[in-house]
């Protein structure tokens, strides 16, 4: 079997070309020609000796190949983004203090993490789990750094929306036990104490529809939202980070549409210094990862939830 050496410069290319459904958007955030781009690419499917890509409309879609192809090469340029960083950033001193929402914790925390402290470990770091106002509370008094957010009501004076999510209503996964929530009856909801916008949002929508409501389950901590919706005390309303495989989403059409809500990072100060940026771009890897998307907004936003 022949040894296959591949250029990271050409995975890049295709990875950022998958996910941007074209290879003439990915060569100009690379800033490179179309041309340069495409000639990766045919060398990459050479070496592999197989197609990896295909057209699907205007769109281009990775072939099974080029799927397989796709998981290693993002594997392989974090490794490679990880090893370029742990070089620049091992003697790296200083502090930074991060907060992010629940629905992220458990998804993004552990990874953030991990990677930041393998790359920087002369740099301490604290992190702080809460909900959006504690967190707007700790960036606004310098209490935070960084806080990774819903971009929804109020902001920091310093803020960027990374990307946004579809808002679920979420039910048990066991299908007879969510079928039992649907009764035409008051429909019962699991919600986090007040305030909350989430819940807010979803009461609203229920009255606009002419759904009667009751709130019969109020948490102030997100697992206890999950394990009371686990256990079919009602339904509930967030995204889909960080949803927990035994609940669903109900998708039947029979209770109303909610919008979207986005991710936010919230800075305590206008420019990040060195520290904090080798943080920011660590977690917006991460998220990208996360999400399976470079589609990544800037736009600032001016609650809690």
């Amino acid at each position: 079997m022949k040894t296959i050496s591949f250029d990271l410069d050409a995975l890049r290319t295709f990875v950022l070309g998958i996910e941007l459904g074209s290879f003439a958007l990915a060569a100009e955030r690379l800033h490179r020609s179309t041309s340069a781009a495409s000639a990766q690419l045919k060398k990459l499917e050479q070496q592999c000796d197989v197609a990896l890509v295909r057209k699907v409309g205007r769109h281009l879609q990775p072939t099974d190949a080029g799927e397989v192809l796709l998981a290693y090469a993002r594997r392989l340029l974090a490794l490679n983004d990880e090893a370029a960083q742990a070089i620049g950033g091992a003697q790296l001193p200083g502090r930074i203090r991060f907060g992010m929402q629940e629905d992220f914790s458990e998804a993004l925390l552990p990874s953030v993490l991990a990677s930041f402290t393998r790359a920087h470990p002369q740099v301490q770091l604290s992190a702080n789990v809460a909900r959006n106002a504690v967190l707007l509370d700790g960036i606004r008094s310098d209490e935070l750094d960084l806080a990774l957010c819903w971009a929804a009501g109020e902001s920091s004076a310093y803020s960027e929306v990374l990307a946004q999510l579809p808002l679920r209503w979420v039910g048990p996964a066991e299908t007879e036990l969510q079928r039992s929530l649907l009764t035409g009856e008051p429909l019962k909801l699991v919600m986090f104490e007040k305030p909350c916008l989430m819940r807010q949002w979803a009461t609203e929508a229920l009255d606009r529809a002419g759904i009667p409501w009751q709130v019969v389950f109020a948490s102030q901590g997100l697992g206890g939202v999950w394990q009371a919706v686990q256990a079919g005390l009602g339904v509930t309303v967030r995204t889909d980070f960080g949803l927990p495989s035994s609940l669903s989403v109900i998708s039947d059409g029979s209770l109303p549409p909610l919008g979207e809500i986005g991710i936010r990072l919230d800075r305590s100060r206008a420019e990040l210094g060195e520290v904090e940026q080798r943080l920011y771009g660590i977690l917006r890897e991460q998220i990208q990862r996360y999400l399976g998307t470079t589609a990544l907004g800037t736009t600032a936003e001016t609650g809690s939830i």
